[in-house]
């Protein structure tokens, strides 16, 4: 820009900036949390087609919504793309709770503010016609878009405030809710798609705690459903330091939702502790420091391990690593655990030597296929107040890890995304845990019971071979 005068300039950034803002789509680097969420699926392995994406605020949750439904009504679908597509144009709906709110969330992603349409995800050379709404100022009652097929989409824009009397009638290939909708409304929403096999996409910040939206995805979890998490930290465009400030600023009791897209669960968490006092970021483990790993036998529902490092001199704990996968067998689950560090003790839960999930003695099955499993089941320590019938209790666990929790005794490294998701909703109804989602956590319970028993390794080789090896075979 140099040789131009300041009006120039101006008047250059001014045409970049603008050329830029038609370009929405095309520029879309979506998160991995986002991609996440437009590829996700449902428990039999295929393409959710109803998928919550559950997020903090500002986090990019109606973004990667906006530039999802233009991708649909245009065909125009990033090579990355990994979701569903529609190769023909078709009938659409983009939702939001009231006509002002849907105007200035799903309308302004999709088409830009008013009087710069073309300016949200829709390509402008895209956009064919747009039709105003009664009531609301600036609001768009629905638009025409050219699809690459050379048909056109429609789109709707429909309020949750207009009644359920409101939703019917319709057919629709896809519909797009911004905020968390009435289940009345979401159920009607769903039957309109009945008939075209379309797909239904939300997102939200879980404010409504558990709503029966929040409990259909995250507890009944019917065929065909999938939910993404996405907290703060999954969101790059923040410093520490700017997460920190944004944090302190919300409401003690919001933080979770607004910050980590966690819904407030049943009558209290039983982990109330703030994430960023357990969590530290990923290093290298002290060779001295003893490892014991922790399983939790699953086969519909996740068989999950976790690693823990142990710090004598503190006693302060570290989880290092966590594994979850579901319908695999002991022999496929016992590679990854060996791979891992063959020499590591896993403590493991009363049920293994009668559980039948997947065939009996499964405690045997992993001993039989190479896994360190530790001769009995885990227990605490005898001592006065821990006699016999007490030696394996849950709440008696859970205490003792929140303890730890509280006095820094308890740090898990930040990138465990599937341990710390358990650990936001794992929480009591009417006094008693909840024991759905808990399959990582109960894991790290059973370690901890037997954590007396964590080894140092014994290298293989001569102290005098290169580090590299010794490494490999410590498991780093």
């Amino acid at each position: 820009m140099a040789g131009l005068s300041d009006r120039q300039r101006t008047a250059l950034l001014t045409e970049v900036r603008a050329r830029l803002s038609e370009r929405q789509l095309s520029l879309y680097a979506p998160y991995p949390k986002q991609t996440a969420f437009h590829q996700a699926r449902d428990t039999q392995g295929q393409l959710a087609i109803e998928r919550l994406f559950m997020a903090g605020n500002q986090l990019g949750k109606t973004k990667a919504g906006g530039c999802e439904a233009a991708m649909h009504l245009t065909g125009r679908y990033p090579d990355w793309w990994q979701g569903h597509r529609f190769k023909r144009g078709g009938a659409a709906w983009a939702a939001g709770v009231t006509g002002v709110s849907t105007r200035d969330n799903p309308q302004r992603y999709l088409l830009g503010r008013p009087g710069a349409y073309g300016t949200g995800t829709i390509p402008a050379a895209d956009i064919v016609t747009v039709k105003s709404a009664m009531g609301v100022p600036d609001a768009v009652d629905h638009c025409r878009i050219r699809h690459v097929s050379g048909d056109e989409s429609i789109l709707y824009f429909k309020t949750y405030e207009m009644g359920r009397e409101k939703w019917q009638g319709e057919s629709l290939d896809w519909i797009w809710f911004d905020e968390e909708p009435p289940m009345t409304i979401y159920s009607e929403g769903l039957t309109r798609l009945s008939a075209t096999g379309g797909i239904a996409f939300i997102t939200f910040t879980p404010l409504l705690g558990q709503s029966d939206v929040v409990l259909r995805f995250l507890k009944e979890k019917p065929p065909g459903t999938a939910v993404t998490v996405m907290t703060i930290d999954d969101a790059p465009h923040y410093s520490p330091d700017e997460r920190a400030a944004i944090i302190a600023r919300y409401p003690a009791h919001e933080r979770d939702a607004r910050a980590r897209g966690v819904p407030f669960m049943g009558s209290g968490r039983i982990f109330p502790i703030d994430e960023s006092l357990i969590t530290v970021e990923p290093f290298r483990l002290p060779s001295i420091w003893p490892r014991i790993a922790g399983i939790d036998f699953g086969y519909d529902h996740p068989t999950a391990v976790v690693w823990l490092a142990w710090d004598r001199d503190t006693d302060t704990i570290y989880l290092y690593d966590c594994y979850r996968a579901s319908e695999l067998s002991p022999p496929l689950h016992a590679a990854t655990i060996r791979a891992k560090g063959s020499w590591i003790p896993v403590a493991w839960p009363h049920d293994g030597n009668n559980d039948t999930a997947a065939g009996p003695q499964l405690a045997k099955q992993y001993r039989d296929a190479g896994v360190a499993m530790r001769p009995e089941n885990a227990k605490f320590p005898v001592n006065a107040r821990s006699p016999q019938n007490s030696r394996i209790s849950v709440e008696a666990g859970v205490q003792e890890m929140l303890n730890r929790m509280e006095t820094g005794k308890w740090k898990v490294f930040r990138h465990l995304s599937d341990w710390l998701e358990e650990f936001r909703m794992y929480h009591r109804k009417d006094g008693k845990i909840v024991k759905e989602h808990d399959d990582a956590i109960s894991a790290s319970r059973y370690a901890m019971m037997d954590l007396r028993f964590a080894k140092v390794a014994v290298p293989a080789r001569p102290v005098s071979q290169p580090a590299r090896a010794l490494d490999a075979e410590m498991g780093y």
